[in-house]
């Protein structure tokens, strides 16, 4: 299952994110995996979260990010939440721009997710800029 936190630079999307985050937490019976660019979110979580810079990985496009989200469900069968900050900024200048792309990346992550994974991200636009098939995640 995939969930969209939507809006433009500076309207509060990490912040409902770390709230999403802390919330997994707490009622998570497995594991929770955060995924970000740097390490801005390490002073906000507990440890018990597992925290990814995905810089260290190479991962570029929306390819390599719905494989590298496989990776992870197929690493980790207890894995209940993957959050994913600012999926934009992490698939790169080319794919940005072509939203059937990152429409593509999010199908493939709903399909490997199912009903056992929550995935949530967070997407720098507005609903109105996005075509229907990103649209019905959020």
């Amino acid at each position: 299952m995939i969930k969209l936190i939507l809006g433009k630079k500076g309207t509060g999307k990490t912040k409902l994110l770390i709230e999403a985050i802390r919330s997994a937490q707490s009622e998570s019976k497995g594991n929770v995996v955060t995924i970000q660019t740097g390490r801005s979110l390490n002073s906000e979580v507990k440890h018990d979260v597992r925290l990814i810079d995905i810089e260290d990985y190479g991962v570029c496009d929306c390819d390599g990010m719905s494989g590298f989200v496989a990776g992870i469900m197929a690493s980790d069968y207890d894995c209940t939440h993957i959050f994913i900050d600012g999926i934009l900024r992490i698939v790169g200048e080319d794919d940005r721009r072509d939203m059937d792309k990152v429409s593509k990346m999010l199908g493939k992550i709903d399909r490997i997710s199912g009903e056992n994974t929550i995935v949530t991200l967070t997407l720098s636009a507005d609903i109105d800029e996005l075509i229907e098939d990103i649209r019905k995640y959020s």
